[in-house]
């Protein structure tokens, strides 16, 4: 074999089949095996001849072309510069802080603002976790770069250069920068950003992405413009630092209640998506499929399968549900939502109430707050009677009183009153007639005559007799429509009763109970808004009045004014009754009257006028079950065949048990003081059931439809 000698090589290099390339301009040889030479001061290497020839060829031939060719090598650069090298980053950008001075960092983000000083460009990076401002000083040397194809930056690494290169990096463009942490200027420190007490010093700052001009701005206008725009352009509204701290809290708090119930031997367990259509709740969105005149649905909750885990000896079931119902939307309600949803087997209602206070305490702590009192208990029949709806909001007054027994329906003047005193009623105690009405304290004259005018209207929508106003004047002077009628008499009860000064305003209802409680209560949230609005009522955002509602009735009438009106249940029909009324439940001579008297171990768990979660102990027993649904709701034989799967499980050695689920959504709202749960969804619907950034629901083509032989009308 021929060789060649080279003299003055430090090792001995064996070069056949091995890569060559450049490198630095020089020659190197990779994964080339070496070894020491014996030669002492001068050492030899011994390569092949033919190798050495190939080398020349192709790589100093190359090289000398390269050199000579300033075209080539700066398109060879420019390529360099368009590939994205991502590095790990050191830190996100909230995470910076005055314990970081002088240490070199990289960080990536949006460009936030920009402000061109004349000797430094100021640049505030956001990321996920927060902000904080960049500075690049065109007096020293700086690295600009891009990876956008369309995007190339003046090299020359002067002043002129980086300002003109500056003027290429839009809002909103993605960027990383490496560079050093220092302090802040004094006077300059900014206390309302989290890294406001230093700033990073650019040694290279790189476009990764540009950005077009957006239809809103994140910073000024993002919540001047309507919903539906930030909807139709989520992924912009996201990264809207309101928006990015509930999304984030929504995912602490998902964690904190897993964690919290798996402490409690709970175990997360996913339930089907695709379910059969059953009578029960809501409407459902139901799904079709290619087997002519098969369906499923999306369930409404994993009631039936959670009952059935029971069955299956998993005592303790949890998940974070995925719930539909399609029904008319409002600003806490969506088509999908989230539940936290729990099934216990061997539990009292006192084991429930115990777990879910502990949960909820849990939950609010991980947001910041310190829940650290026992929750109060109403039944049904008290919050009714007192607040006129099952989930009061207990922050404020402005409670309901029965004034019937200030007036006689035979002597009253009032026709109103008397009509309506002489009504006939059933055995429904809701159907019984009562007047009754709520105090608003001190709010003369700063109420004037067309806020009530729009109380009055507002009674209308909910009850044909509308609400009757009193304005308590000077010198206990009524100023109402009844002023003319009412006797000194009956005038001094209501007085006394209500402890009446000037300056009050009184709102009264006169009918059958269930509509009078009603619309007080409606009225009694619309004053409310109307009092914050005046300033006459001041609410804390962080006051959490947590309470219990419980022995609500089993079953409600569809018509309180018919005795003999089908019953609905008043939660689902799967709800176990009280103990003490199950005799009413299977005397076969009770009527509707007293299936509307058992009351139901079902409970709510309310908090500042919103339902954050129900539940109930279930029926355990088939038998018991099939009454309900056959002689009490009396659904027809069909219906009944759709349970049939439950019943059949029921029989088969079904423990006691019991469950609740939470509404995640509206928790999560409550959690960041908001009105509306799409502020704690990342892509939620609009109010019509509208998805707008896909545009969904959307039409499909006709032969998609006769693959599931649906016809289109």
């Amino acid at each position: 074999m021929n060789r060649v000698i080279l003299k003055n090589s430090k090792t001995f290099l064996n070069v056949l089949n091995k890569p060559i390339i450049k490198n630095n301009n020089c020659l190197s040889l990779l994964n080339i095996s070496t070894s020491p030479s014996s030669s002492s001061s001068s050492t030899t290497s011994i390569i092949n001849k033919q190798q050495i020839n190939q080398f020349n060829k192709r790589n100093f031939t190359n090289t000398l072309n390269n050199n000579n060719n300033k075209n080539n090598k700066n398109e060879t650069e420019n390529i360099n510069n368009k590939i994205l090298n991502i590095i790990e980053r050191s830190h996100s950008c909230g995470e910076i802080t005055s314990k970081d001075i002088g240490k070199e960092v990289i960080i990536y983000g949006w460009i936030n603002s920009l402000r061109n000083l004349g000797d430094k460009v100021f640049l505030v990076i956001r990321d996920g976790h927060g902000k904080v401002q960049c500075y690049v000083d065109l007096k020293q040397q700086c690295i600009l770069k891009s990876s956008v194809p369309n995007i190339d930056m003046n090299d020359d690494g002067d002043g002129s250069s980086i300002e003109e290169n500056i003027k290429l990096f839009k809002l909103e463009s993605i960027v990383s920068i490496k560079g050093k942490v220092i302090a802040r200027p004094e006077g300059m420190i900014n206390k309302n950003m989290a890294s406001g007490e230093i700033e990073i010093s650019v040694h290279q700052l790189q476009l990764l992405n540009n950005c077009v001009d957006l239809p809103f701005t994140i910073e000024h206008d993002s919540t001047a413009v309507t919903e539906e725009l930030r909807l139709k352009y989520r992924y912009v509204d996201l990264r809207r630092d309101k928006v990015q701290n509930n999304i984030r809290l929504r995912s602490k708090v998902a964690m904190a209640a897993r964690n919290y119930l798996i402490n409690q031997q709970f175990i997360e367990v996913e339930t089907p998506t695709l379910f059969r259509p059953t009578p029960e709740g809501a409407r459902e969105y139901l799904v079709p499929t290619r087997h002519q005149g098969q369906f499923y649905s999306l369930p409404q909750s994993p009631q039936q399968y959670k009952q059935l885990l029971m069955v299956g000896g998993i005592d303790r079931y949890f998940q974070l549900a995925r719930c539909y119902r399609d029904e008319d939307l409002r600003s806490d309600r969506q088509p999908e939502f989230t539940q936290i949803d729990m099934e216990l087997s061997f539990v009292n209602t006192q084991m429930i109430y115990r777990i879910i206070e502990g949960l909820v305490k849990t939950l609010w702590k991980e947001a910041g707050f310190n829940i650290d009192y026992e929750f109060p208990f109403y039944t049904y029949e008290q919050v009714l009677s007192t607040y006129g709806i099952d989930k009061p909001d207990t922050r404020y007054d402005m409670k309901l009183v029965d004034i019937t027994d200030c007036f006689n329906k035979d002597e009253t003047n009032i026709n109103l009153f008397k009509n309506a005193l002489s009504q006939a009623s059933n055995n429904f105690k809701e159907s019984k007639p009562v007047i009754k009405c709520i105090k608003l304290d001190q709010v003369l004259p700063t109420i004037k005559s067309k806020h009530l005018d729009q109380i009055t209207t507002e009674s209308k929508q909910y009850y044909e007799n509308s609400i009757i106003t009193v304005q308590i004047k000077s010198n206990n002077d009524w100023k109402s429509l009844i002023s003319k009628h009412i006797s000194e008499q009956e005038k001094t009860l209501i007085t006394e009763r209500m402890n009446l000064k000037e300056g009050d305003v009184l709102l009264i209802s006169v009918g059958p109970r269930y509509q009078v409680e009603s619309t007080l209560g409606k009225i009694r949230i619309y004053c409310a808004n109307l009092l914050k609005d005046l300033n006459l009522l001041k609410l804390d955002p962080q006051q959490f009045n947590f309470l219990w509602v419980v022995d609500f009735p089993l079953f409600t009438p569809s018509d309180y004014m018919n005795e003999q009106s089908a019953l609905l249940s008043t939660h689902h029909p799967f709800t176990a009754p009280h103990p003490e009324d199950i005799d009413l439940l299977l005397n076969p001579l009770s009527t509707p009257s007293d299936y509307s008297k058992i009351r139901g171990q079902h409970y709510d768990i309310v908090i500042n006028g919103v339902e954050l979660g129900g539940g109930s102990i279930r029926i355990h027993n088939s038998d018991v079950q099939l009454r309900v649904l056959e002689k009490v709701l009396k659904l027809e034989p069909h219906m009944v065949q759709r349970f049939n799967h439950l019943l059949t499980a029921l029989s088969m050695g079904c423990p006691p048990h019991g469950g609740i689920a939470l509404g995640f959504d509206r928790l999560c709202s409550l959690l960041v003081n908001s009105n509306s749960i799409r502020d704690v969804i990342a892509f939620p619907k609009t109010s019509g059931g509208k998805e707008l950034m896909t545009s969904s629901p959307a039409p499909v083509t006709k032969s998609e439809l006769d693959e599931l032989f649906l016809i289109q009308k």
